[in-house]
């Protein structure tokens, strides 16, 4: 029964490298990049300043004209009545004035 045994299959030992394996490919894959990608947006959002032009996630660009915690007001186009307050995880890219 012993040869039958041996001859079955791989030991524990491989097993516990395979998931080992796979779960570094999924930290490297997909866990990693997110946190970075994270770590950039809250750079973004830190970087927001009153004058900042801005693309808002649903595709609308304005500027900035008041920012406070959680909140900025974002005025569209040169309407002065079309005057915005969104929340600033809605801001998906930021050009300071005077860059190209």
């Amino acid at each position: 029964m012993s040869l039958l045994a041996a001859s079955s299959g791989y030991g524990a030992g491989f097993w516990i490298i395979y998931i080992v394996i796979i779960v570094a490919f999924m930290y490297f894959v997909m866990i990693r990049p997110q946190n970075k990608q994270k770590k950039e947006k809250a750079a973004l959002i830190a970087s927001i300043e009153i004058g900042d032009s801005v693309l808002t996630s649903s595709g609308f660009y304005g500027t900035i004209i008041d920012v406070t915690e959680d909140v900025v007001i974002v005025e569209f186009g040169n309407n002065k009545n079309c005057r915005i307050p969104m929340q600033k995880e809605a801001i998906i890219q930021v050009e300071k004035p005077g860059q190209e």
